[in-house]
């Protein structure tokens, strides 16, 4: 059976995102592929120069566009990054070849994101379980010793005369303190109380805790997807892990608050279909982002942020975001963090059906 397909109809059922340009380098065609790719509209893509659709693209592949159009050769860059208008960086592989009827160019941009992902995911995974391990076990080596400490200091509180037993209180006092602490390093062993939440009723309550908080100084932009099916989730701990990231961002901004400065938190929402986190491949997941404008995470804390006792704060204690991470994993979801100066983006991923 013979069919005939033509050019525009391949090209649109490519995940591959594939551009075609001008001699002038003015996008003529576009995929649905490369629609996704971008996160913008129609309109702002068509006729738009190539290089002005990425907030950044590598400067070789830049300098190497105008070369192809001359001399028709073609060009491939691997593992090349590239930033989106929303602050986004994607690795790509990118080939740049002449088009075949001898006018203009065809760019083709296959991200490599989601395979890296997957196995930075795997690392980080490993990574935070032997942190786990080891924290637990410092945790109990420090529980027992403490535990005397605090039983000797009140045997001693009893034995000596009221107005002596001001260093004995100070002792008993530090010792809970200290046990306090070691506890939150524990973590919370509380099994998940499952019911089916709307994931903007959490978020409703993070936004007006965070403003009460910050005086209304921080201006917080909700754009919500009012079609995002409902989630199975454990509320209170939920609002407590998205209550972190939120004050994680407050504290970022503090600065600009004080200054008198634009402080915005910006909380998104949206579905993603065939969405993978760990091994498992769900049809259906949300996505939420909370982005703050404030100066950015170090980029020597960034890939270590969610690890216990690691805070980029010296009143930190490196606690909230390993928390916020269990709690996440929990209910089979995914915290990752994107930073760049002004624009600092934990994205949650959380599947609409839990897989257990």
């Amino acid at each position: 059976m013979n069919q005939t397909l033509d050019t525009g109809t391949i090209l649109e059922g490519l995940s591959t995102a594939v551009f075609m340009l001008d001699n002038e380098l003015n996008v003529q065609f576009f995929n649905p592929a490369a629609e996704m790719l971008l996160k913008i509209s129609t309109k702002r893509i068509e006729n738009s120069p190539f290089g002005e659709l990425f907030l950044k693209i590598d400067d070789t592949l830049a300098s190497e566009l105008d070369v192809i159009v001359k001399t028709g050769h073609s060009y491939t860059q691997r593992e090349s990054e590239f930033i989106l208008h929303s602050g986004a960086s994607i690795l790509v592989d990118c080939t740049v070849s002449s088009a075949m009827n001898g006018g203009g160019l065809l760019v083709e941009i296959q991200t490599k994101d989601r395979l890296m992902r997957i196995s930075r995911e795997e690392q980080i995974h490993e990574n935070q379980e032997t942190a786990k391990i080891l924290v637990r076990g410092l945790a109990h080596e420090i529980k027992n010793p403490l535990g005397g400490i605090r039983g000797a200091a009140q045997l001693l509180d009893a034995e000596l005369d009221a107005d002596k037993t001001e260093y004995t209180r100070v002792i008993i006092e530090e010792a809970d303190r200290l046990r306090h602490l070691v506890d939150r390093m524990l973590g919370t062993n509380k099994a998940l109380v499952l019911k089916n939440l709307n994931v903007h009723e959490i978020l409703e309550r993070v936004c007006s805790l965070i403003h009460a908080e910050s005086g209304k100084k921080v201006r917080i932009i909700k754009d919500y997807d009012p079609s995002i099916p409902e989630i199975k989730g454990d509320k209170s701990q939920l609002i407590q892990a998205f209550l972190n990231i939120a004050k994680n961002a407050l504290q970022a901004l503090f600065s600009q608050v004080e200054r008198g400065e634009d402080a915005t938190i910006t909380i998104r929402t949206r579905a993603v279909r065939q969405f993978t986190i760990g091994t498992i491949r769900n049809p259906l997941v949300v996505k939420i982002d909370v982005i703050d404008n404030g100066p950015g995470i170090a980029r020597e804390y960034l890939q270590s942020i969610f690890y216990p006792m690691i805070s980029g704060r010296a009143e930190g204690t490196g606690l909230g975001l390993s928390i916020t991470q269990s709690i996440f994993t929990k209910h089979d979801g995914l915290v990752e963090c994107e930073s760049i100066p002004g624009h600092t983006n934990f994205i949650v991923y959380l599947p609409v059906e839990l897989n257990k």
